[in-house]
């Protein structure tokens, strides 16, 4: 697909904050310049991006494209997937506009938004998988232990001031208050018993502002990376400040349990908080699947986490 050929409809969900960007504007304006079909959506609490984008797919629109940041993106995904399975799935499109962007800079998908939404309708979109924990399906990642309570901690309005540092200042201020998950994960040919801090469940990579979780997951092989760091002693305590804060993670690589699998379960002793692509969610028995060529979304033909792409990053 490329400029020429605009026979595309394209919906752009757009988060509400950022409903006066220019710089979107002047992007829809150009292409609509160019007669491609392009309609905007804007968002005014939470579950309009769900619906709107239901909404796409049972119209029959060809790009959906969501417009915000991973929560938003979340959103859409589940929107798209809610929809009655015998309709076209429309392809997938991100224009990066929240705080962290964690998924779409793990793609190396462009935060300008014309140069975004230039590659969605330049580049033809690839077969990704989604995840899926209980009901609920998620596109990048899911957390659960320290990185869960730094995310769920901070604040909306510090993450709009200060971006990814707010992730920082809210780690070094919970730090003391630290609390290992005891639980049973389970999973093909794997089972581990004990207390972690950290827990990452990924089709992507990266979370909570930059930090690698998953540093080697692919979002098309039809697998989960599961990363898990069992809790140790004190010095593990001030290496996962270190892992989250400081080095993007290769500090605690060596220490962390890592298996490839296409599904896990994980059964805790007490309700456990878990960070689905920014969202919370809370339980005790949380199973996790991999769903495989879920979506087609538009990505760079050289985003490291298609499988093929080697390059260094």
């Amino acid at each position: 697909m490329t400029l020429s050929d605009n026979r595309y409809h394209l919906r752009i969900i757009l988060h509400g904050k950022e409903a006066q960007n220019v710089a979107l504007r002047d992007a829809v304006r150009l292409l609509r310049d160019h007669r491609y079909k392009i309609d905007v959506r804007v968002t005014w609490e939470e579950g309009d991006a769900r619906r709107l984008a239901c909404e796409a797919r049972q119209l029959g629109v060809d790009i959906v494209v969501a417009a915000g940041g991973d929560g938003t993106l979340n959103e859409v995904v589940n929107g798209l997937m809610a929809a009655d399975s015998r309709l076209e799935m429309p392809s997938l499109g991100v224009i990066p506009l929240g705080t962290a962007n964690d998924f779409a800079v793990s793609c190396r998908i462009p935060l300008a938004p014309l140069e975004a939404l230039m590659l969605i309708t330049e580049v033809g979109p690839v077969a990704v998988d989604l995840a899926r924990v209980n009901q609920r399906y998620y596109l990048n990642m899911a957390s659960g232990g320290f990185g869960a309570q730094i995310t769920t901690a901070t604040p909306d309005e510090l993450k709009r001031a200060l971006g990814s540092l707010a992730y920082l200042l809210t780690g070094m201020s919970k730090f003391t208050s630290i609390a290992a998950v005891e639980g049973q994960i389970t999973a093909p040919d794997f089972s581990w018993h004990g207390q972690f801090m950290v827990l990452g469940v990924g089709n992507g990579r990266q979370a909570g502002g930059g930090h690698e979780l998953c540093p080697e997951a692919l979002l098309d092989d039809g697998l989960l990376d599961l990363n898990l760091l069992p809790k140790a002693d004190q010095q593990t305590l001030t290496d996962t400040l270190q892992y989250f804060m400081l080095d993007n993670g290769s500090v605690m690589q060596d220490q962390m349990i890592h298996r490839r699998v296409p599904w896990l379960e994980i059964e805790a002793e007490q309700s456990m908080n878990i960070n689905i692509d920014g969202e919370p969610v809370s339980g005790r028995h949380l199973r996790f699947e991999a769903v495989p060529g879920a979506l087609k979304m538009h990505l760079p033909r050289t985003a490291p986490l298609l499988t093929g792409n080697t390059e260094s990053e």
